[in-house]
Order: C-alpha cells, then structure tokens, then sequence
C-alpha cells in the first residue's frame, strides 16, 4: 500500500470542478453540483456529471445544490461532501498519508470565506491547502513569465466572477474581483426575452443562445433564430425570433461591468507595469472569455490589444496543474521537507 497520497489540484469554479492529481495531469472535469433528497438532506442521489444529467430533468423530491457560488462556499457541509467525493474518484482510498491541495480561488477573497474554503478542502481528506487567485493560475497556464519583473495583466472570466490582475514578480500587484461572468451573460438574455419578448426561458436555453447567437460587438450582418418558450401572455408554448442586435443590446450591461473592474485596476497600476501592459496587451482567460468579439470590445473600449487565451477554459487548471508538479514554488519553507520528494 502506497503511504502518500498525490499533491491534487482544484480549479473549483461555480459552475465546474477540475481536478490535476499530480504525474497523472486532468483526471476530473464535471459540474460542481450535488442532486439531494428534499427531505433528507443526508441521502446524495448524485454528483458532478450525473447530477449534471438529472438537473431539469428530476422529480420534485430531488434537490439539486450548488455549493461555491461567486467563488464563495455557500453550503459548506454539501461542499465538503462534493469535495471528498472528487477526492475519492480521482486517487482513490488506499493512502495513509493524506494529499497537499492547491485551490484556485478569486481575487480579493476575505479572511472569513478563504477560512472556510479551507476548512472544508482539510475535512474532506486533505493535509495541507494553498490558496492561489485564478489569474495568477491562468497567467500561468497562458505561459506568460509571471516570475520576471514584467507587467502581466490578466483578465479572467468565469461563470460567478471576474478576476483581474496585474501580476509581477511571482504575485498580484493590483487585483479586483466583480461577480460579473457567464451566469449573469445567461441572466441578461434570459431578463430581455422576458421583457422585450414576452417569453420564458431557462438557463440552459440562455446558454445555447449565448454560444450560437450573442455578442459583445454589433455584427455586420444581422443573424437570428427561434427561440422556444412559455409566452407570459396567454402561459402557454410560444416561439419567437431573435436576433443577434437584440443579444447584442441584453448583453451591454455585463460586458461594460467587466470593462470598468478592467479600468478600475489600470487607474491604480504602477506606471512602469501600465508600460510593459501597454506593450504586451491583456490575456483573457476563463470559460466565458469565449463571449464573441468581447476580446474587440475591451480592445476599444480600454485602448490596448486584448489577446484571447488559446483554450481559455483550460487556463487556469493548466496553471495550477504547473504548481501542483512543483508544489515547492508555493510551499512554505518549513514544510517542504514533511514529505518525500517523487522520483
């Protein structure tokens, strides 16, 4: 029986888990979502891709949860529960020597919720956790050189957050976290069909709509599709045209809020750091960076070219997968030692 367990490590986002468990690279990647019995909080019918597969689709005694929203634990018993079961289905239980975790985590988060994100990674089967903010993982995972003394300015958008940072010299120099991201892009659409157009709609549909139609930026040619739901009118099934100038206009709102957290931290940059930006550009990273034309649309409206991530959904697990194969870059000193090195 092996005695230590492999250092893991967590982008644990609102919407997904992954999990880099390190010598083995991405072993998880599911929905960060528990499926419970309404009466009986205790009984778990499912998690990660099979709750996934029952949400929408289960009977009203099943309850499905979300644990982290915006970053933040908001059911800590379920998130422990999440967490252990994750930990289980990716190295197993046949370890004596419990594993290091590196969790990405946002910007600026408090004492009191990096508190109890920590507590519940420790209770769910872990030694030792290190916390380290999603951009400076993403800026990782995008290659950028985040140990030299040069401006990197990382821009992070996920499902509950957007993150912002000005890295140099291994750490974050100014940074600011909104809980703008692809949820509120699914709420915005899902808000204006309701007004303008007079129909429900879920989430999901919002989401579909957000990959196939949406844009932060007018298109030359206007395209549209059908969209399927309840008219308010007469509360039964309805169908609508909608076109991409009116996705456009629902999504005005999240995109100018992303364009002022980025302003917001480039009025409080150093000006040698706002210099190298200036000549590097901004790296956008995270999930919902895939928005179309948002990379134009922070372009004009900050002034400096803005470079899409390759596979920007993948940033910043790549990122912590990096310090997970060389934990020692965020070990303290005086615990390097408590575990022997892997051949």
């Amino acid at each position: 029986m092996p005695f230590w367990a492999p250092d893991i490590g967590i982008d644990l986002g609102t919407e997904n888990v992954s999990l880099y468990v390190r010598g083995r690279g991405v072993v998880i990647s599911e929905p960060a979502l528990v499926v419970l019995d309404r009466d009986d909080r205790h009984t778990v019918q499912a998690v990660g891709d099979e709750a996934g597969f029952l949400l929408g689709r289960s009977p009203d005694r099943l309850t499905p949860v979300w644990p982290i929203r915006n970053g933040l634990v908001a059911d800590f018993d379920i998130a422990e529960l999440m967490l252990k079961y994750f930990f289980r289905k990716a190295i197993g239980v046949s370890y004596l020597g419990k594993p290091r975790v590196i969790v990405s985590v946002p910007c600026n988060l408090d004492d009191v919720n990096r508190k109890a994100l920590t507590e519940a990674i420790r209770y769910a089967g872990a030694k030792h956790v290190f916390l380290i903010e999603k951009p400076f993982a993403a800026a990782i995972g995008t290659g950028l050189p985040v140990y030299d003394p040069v401006g990197n300015l990382v821009v992070d958008i996920g499902a509950g957050t957007t993150d912002v940072a000005v890295i140099s010299l291994g750490g974050l120099v100014v940074s600011q976290s909104v809980q703008v991201g692809g949820n509120k892009f699914d709420e915005a659409l899902v808000e204006y069909l309701r007004k303008e157009c007079s129909i429900l709609v879920g989430n999901q549909t919002a989401e579909n709509i957000k990959k196939d139609l949406a844009t932060a930026l007018p298109l030359e040619e206007d395209r549209s599709i059908l969209v399927r739901g309840i008219n308010q009118l007469n509360t039964s099934a309805g169908t609508v045209s909608f076109s991409s100038a009116q996705a456009y206009a629902a999504l005005q709102g999240p995109c100018s809020a992303v364009v002022r957290a980025i302003r917001w931290v480039l009025e409080r940059t150093p000006p040698e750091l706002a210099a190298d930006i200036m000549r590097g550009g901004i790296h956008l990273t995270g999930d919902a960076a895939r928005l179309f034309a948002l990379d134009r649309y922070i372009s004009e409206n900050v002034g400096i070219p803005v470079l899409l991530a390759r596979d920007p959904g993948d940033c910043c697990i790549l990122g912590i997968g990096y310090l997970t194969e060389n934990i020692q870059l965020v070990t303290p000193k005086n615990k390097r030692q408590d575990k022997p090195s892997y051949k």
